[in-house]
């Protein structure tokens, strides 16, 4: 269940505190030498660093936030605290890093981070101004209406950057907004407000749209401005934290417990602020949260209205709450921020109920050991572990909270993230699968709707991979999806796939989050449930009167057999439905050999009939 919300306050924040403003003429060298005139000339010449106040409100919140810029170099640092949510981020010259809002510090050097940080750096060190304009790329993307004015457009790729749109009001000449892509969101930052201070012009107005919908626009208002001289490395530096929020009680070196595999996710108990235990989703893509209902039961208050995104195309809406301690076995985190987000709305999807998750806060501070085989997970003191018998060793790099692993779909290199809360076995992004015509080169497969989590249902076309690569380790025959969506999780450049459940239960997995490094140790075979894919071609969630078809797959089984989306599973070989696990159902779905006729009634509108369905492959 990969990022259960949209990336926050601290790299949005940061990104659009790039004061610059913008001019236009007939050619894009001669746009941005007007863009220099018009927010001050030469005075920016003298200007060494920046040091910025602002305030905040958005998600239903608000704050007040700091950032010092290097104006020669482009290096960066901001912090903001906004109602119940703290953290800071910068950019170093060399790496990206995140003080999360747990107040964990990593280096950002997975998914697209480092190519933002570069482009950030870019524009706060306005190279675009130098005669060689920073040896960036820039195309002139002609003139288009902005509001009531007319803008030039320039596409600018800077050196080790991405590309990003940046508009220019054809009058005034000030930058009116930016469009860049940040991983699979297009966010579109405006600057109006320009005043002038210390000779020099800037917004003091910012508008961050994250493409998320109106009502989740953040705004970022200046509030003081001072220039200073330059400033130690030491400023933008990832600050050294010691997190001390966590132990395992009595000392104990490890606590373990166990684990239902359920649709590929782990479920396991959890106690919250003393109350439970309740059984969690454990999730390396996901963040510690409870849901509504669960925050209610307990008395929590929520706070914030939050955009939170997944490998769907929609939006879950949550917030924030405080939790003074969260207890997995004997392992205990204190003083804790969790995510408050209506997973319990997934229950009807997976066939169990889903009050609460815990995630990348929990990880973070132990290292976890995940046996898919014994069906434990173990929680371990960073001091008292020992990687001798874990596994094969391969490093990881953070993608926001994601691990992110390299290794290579059918020889083409490939960046992973690793998604305990993913189903599948493999999931490949739309503009990899894109770039390298793969559908092409796969003929036999379906399209079909393979998960559901955080923003719906998730699409693609579902095949076979000859063989994918993590790290050194190879596995042949993966059943591969390669998204077809335009939106969510899958839709962005930023890595190339995600492994899911399907293939990490091969293994005992452990994440060593301190050191970046995960291991992997081969479980002895043959791994039940792996290598398949639905046989039936049908997607269907739990609902009051039986299994609600969602989904058909056109020309499978299913539909061959008559049955359609809005079809209501009544029993299936003569067992009702009530007396049947949804999970239990999709597995048999899966596994059960091809040619095996599976009698379903269903109701279709007033008509109850009975409908055979004759199971092959389908891909």
């Amino acid at each position: 269940m990969r990022k259960t919300y949209a990336t926050f306050f601290a790299a949005a924040f940061a990104a659009s505190i790039t004061y610059s403003s913008l001019a236009f003429a007939a050619s894009p060298g001669e746009i941005l030498d007007a863009y220099k005139t018009a927010t001050g000339g030469g005075a920016w010449d003298g200007k060494v660093t920046m040091s910025t106040e602002f305030a905040l409100a958005g998600y239903g919140l608000t704050g007040t936030g700091h950032a010092v810029n290097d104006l020669k170099t482009g290096r960066s640092e901001s912090d903001y605290s906004m109602g119940p949510a703290s953290g800071a981020n910068g950019y170093d010259g060399i790496n990206p890093w995140q003080k999360d809002m747990s107040g964990t510090v990593t280096l950002q050097q997975g998914g697209d981070a480092h190519v933002l940080a570069v482009n950030d750096a870019y524009r706060i060190s306005g190279k675009w101004w130098q005669p060689d304009r920073g040896d960036a790329a820039i195309v002139d993307a002609g003139e288009k209406p902005c509001g009531a004015a007319t803008c030039e457009v320039l596409t600018i790729t800077p050196k080790g950057g991405k590309p990003f749109d940046a508009w220019f009001d054809s009058k005034t000449h000030l930058l009116t907004k930016t469009v860049e892509k940040q991983s699979s969101q297009t966010v579109t930052t405006t600057m109006s407000d320009y005043r002038p201070v210390d000779g020099v012009v800037l917004p003091y107005k910012i508008l961050i749209d994250q493409g998320v919908g109106e009502k989740y626009l953040q705004t970022v208002t200046l509030t003081k401005v001072a220039f200073l001289g330059p400033q130690p490395d030491s400023t933008y530096a990832p600050p050294k934290v010691q997190v001390t929020d966590f132990s395992i009680l009595g000392g104990a070196p490890q606590t373990e417990i166990p684990f239902q595999l359920i649709n590929n996710h782990i479920y396991g108990e959890a106690k919250v602020n003393g109350k439970g235990p309740f059984v969690f989703i454990f999730d390396t893509g996901g963040r510690n949260l409870v849901t509504p209902p669960l925050a209610k039961q307990l008395g929590l208050k929520i706070e914030g209205k939050l955009p939170g995104t997944g490998a769907g195309e929609g939006v879950m809406e949550g917030g924030f709450t405080h939790v003074a301690e969260l207890q997995v076995g004997n392992a205990v985190v204190k003083n804790q921020l969790f995510l408050v987000l209506p997973l319990d709305t997934l229950g009807a999807i997976e066939g169990e109920p889903m009050p609460g998750m815990v995630g990348y806060e929990t990880f973070r501070r132990f290292v976890t050991r995940i046996d898919y085989g014994a069906h434990t997970l173990t929680l371990i003191d960073p001091k008292h572990f020992d990687p001798k018998d874990a596994g094969t060793p391969i490093k990881f790099t953070f993608n926001d909270s994601n691990p992110e692993v390299m290794g290579t779909f059918e020889g083409l290199p490939a960046k992973y993230d690793i998604d305990t809360g993913a189903r599948t076995e493999l999931t490949l992004t739309k503009p990899f699968v894109d770039k390298n015509d793969l559908r092409a080169k796969h003929p036999k497969g379906v399209d079909a709707v393979d998960g559901w989590g955080v923003g719906g249902p998730s699409r693609g076309y579902v095949t076979r991979g000859k063989e994918m690569t993590i790290g050194p380790i190879k596995i042949d025959d993966v059943v591969t999806t390669m998204s077809t969506q335009d939106k969510g999780a899958f839709a962005g450049n930023d890595y190339q796939g995600n492994i899911g459940g399907g293939i990490l239960k091969r293994f005992v997995v452990t994440f060593d989050y301190d050191h970046q490094m995960m291991y992997l140790k081969p479980l002895p075979g043959p791994i039940a449930d792996t290598g398949t894919f639905d046989r039936a071609g049908m997607w269907f969630n739990e609902a009051p009167q039986g299994f609600d078809i969602v989904d058909v797959t056109k020309g499978a089984p299913a539909e061959q057999a008559g049955l359609k989306r809005g079809d209501i599973i009544l029993a299936v070989d003569g067992t009702p439905f009530d007396k049947i696990h949804l999970y239990d159902l999709r597995q048999r779905l899966r596994d059960d050999p091809v040619g095996t006729v599976v009698t379903f009634r269903v109701k279709d509108g007033t008509v109850v009939k009975d409908v055979k369905v004759t199971l092959r492959d389908l891909i």
